[in-house]
This record gives C-alpha cells, sequence and structure tokens, in this order.
C-alpha cells in the first residue's frame, strides 16, 4: 500500500493548516550560540522519541541546521528512524548528515515550497510515513510515500483525516 499526496497547495499547505489547533508539548530548541544552528540537547531526546520523523519534517522547513544527537533508539525503532527520514528527505532534495546517534537537517524556510517531489519509502514505519505526508504539504509536487499499510493499525482515520482537512490524500496498491 502507497499513498499519494498532492496537497494542491504545493508549497502553501502550512499556510493553509495554520487555522488548525493541536495540542501539544512543545520542546525548547535552543541555538548553538554564533552558529546558526538549532540544537535538540541531549535531556530533550527521551521527552520525543516517536515525534522525531515529523521534526525533522519541520527542520525541513526551518531556517538554518536543525541538530539532533543523543538519540541512538531511534535506530532501533519500528525502522531505523533516522537512516529512513535521511534517505526520504535527500530524495525530497534536503540536505542532511547522519550521524550514529543523530542528524543533522538543513531547512529552506521560506515563502513556497521548500523541497520536490519524489517517492520515499517509509519501511513499513507508520510515523515515518505520516510524517512524509506532513511534508508533502510543503513540496514543489505529488509526494509517493510506500509500505504504509500499518499505518491504518496505528491511526485508522489517518487518511479520511487528512482528506478532511484539506491534503489530497489518496491510497494505492503496490
Amino acid at each position: 500500500l502507497s499513498y499519494v499526496l498532492d496537497s494542491g497547495l504545493h508549497g502553501h499547505g502550512m499556510d493553509e493548516l495554520s487555522k488548525l489547533h493541536l495540542d501539544h508539548a512543545p520542546i525548547p530548541f535552543k541555538e548553538v550560540a554564533g552558529t546558526g544552528k538549532n540544537q535538540v540537547t541531549f535531556d530533550q531526546v527521551p521527552l520525543a522519541i516517536d515525534e522525531f520523523p515529523a521534526l525533522f519534517v519541520a527542520a525541513a522547513n526551518a531556517e538554518g541546521t536543525t541538530r539532533l544527537r543523543g538519540a541512538e533508539e531511534l535506530r532501533v525503532k519500528e525502522s531505523d528512524r533516522i537512516q529512513a527520514m535521511a534517505d526520504g528527505l535527500t530524495i525530497l532534495g534536503v540536505e542532511t548528515t547522519v550521524y550514529e546517534d543523530g542528524i543533522d537537517v538543513v531547512g529552506r524556510a521560506g515563502d513556497g515550497a521548500s523541497y520536490g517531489d519524489g517517492q520515499v519509502d517509509s519501511l513499513g514505519d507508520h510515523r515515518i510515513a505520516m510524517a512524509f505526508t506532513v511534508a508533502a504539504l510543503r513540496a514543489s509536487e505529488p509526494v509517493v510515500i510506500d509500505d504504509c499499510a500499518n499505518v491504518a493499525t496505528s491511526f485508522p482515520g489517518f487518511v479520511a483525516l487528512a482528506n478532511k482537512v484539506g491534503l489530497e490524500l489518496t491510497e494505492a496498491s503496490t
């Protein structure tokens, strides 16, 4: 099962979705003095271990480089989430550098699309699939996300909800 996502907004989806209210627990990123880099500190990593795929997408849309270290646990989740996100973001044209315990993501803030289109593999990891669904909102063209069947197990109403809030998400047999 693959998802084909065409936001129809091509680079403007975040603005359209800004009307949604999302409950959250903020994770304070800290700028490393004088470097223009945002860093998640070691004490913050356990607080968001399952949220990092979505945070990597946010980093790809932020200004500057976001750095994560001390997150080795991401390599032994449902997939190697560090490598899976790096591979997918690279396909979309985002610069990443992978480390044993983390990743650097170079963001491209601004109006319009932050990156291109492409076909990414979620490796059967529901969080990777859902993160790239969100990433597609800032892509210049549609994004295809492969191996998404398990999203229906962890979030049965995901496709319906995505379409309800304005995404054009379709399921395709592979």
